[in-house]
């Protein structure tokens, strides 16, 4: 599959990485496509470099993994037109560092960072996923040992299941759907919590597991 990576950080490389290992036809798109990180993903992985419009045009299915901050002026970049009709999954969070760690977050309770992308991009089908854990453990959820869980929300069921098949290929099991982009506000509300564990375990390799009686 073609897939268009929007973000040059550490989530888009290793996500990127493991998308070219499992033999899809990738390109990274950063502000501009001679980008050093862009180059960098190149040279490592045989993958395609662009700019946010050239992977945004180029992918039949987008991954989002830019700051929470810069979301909406990155996929503004990426243009409209070119995101239009296809699968965006976000894994973006709407982080507040404006007064250091542990950060807050900027969107919360009645709204979410998933919903403010969709509103964005109503023709466009957002699936909100892989943001309550690193980027280590979205492409390797064997890291952790035992049956943790990955969630996902979205508005379109097609879309969400196109997803749920590429989190599968990356070796999530436990795959809860959460339903509507609405639910995006529950994963993205997780953070706090997430880095107030990240802080007191030292290490950001951990996961959450869902129990049922």
């Amino acid at each position: 599959m073609k897939i268009g990576v929007l973000g040059t950080g550490v989530v888009g490389q290793t996500l990127g990485a493991k998308l070219v290992a499992l033999g899809h036809d990738v390109m990274m798109g950063g502000r501009s496509a001679t980008n050093d990180k862009v180059l960098a993903f190149v040279e490592k992985t045989g993958g395609k470099a662009g700019s946010f419009a050239d992977a945004a045009a180029y992918g039949e299915l987008l991954i989002h993994c830019t700051r929470g901050d810069t979301a909406i002026e990155v996929l503004r970049q990426a243009g409209g037109d070119n995101l239009a009709g296809k699968i965006l999954v976000d894994i973006s969070n709407p982080l507040d560092f404006s007064r250091g760690f542990p950060p807050s977050l900027s969107i919360s309770n009645t709204d979410s960072l998933g919903e403010l992308i969709q509103r964005e991009l109503p023709k466009t089908h957002v699936v909100k996923t892989l943001n309550t854990v690193t980027a280590a453990i979205m492409v390797d959820p064997a890291m952790i040992h035992g049956q943790h869980s990955v969630f996902v929300s979205g508005n379109d069921k097609y879309a969400k299941g196109k997803v749920m098949d590429l989190l599968r290929s990356f070796g999530w099991q436990a795959i809860i759907d959460l339903g509507d982009i609405t639910s995006a506000r529950a994963t993205e509300q997780m953070l706090p919590l997430w880095t107030r564990l990240y802080g007191v375990l030292g290490t950001g390799n951990f996961n959450f597991a869902i129990l049922k009686a």
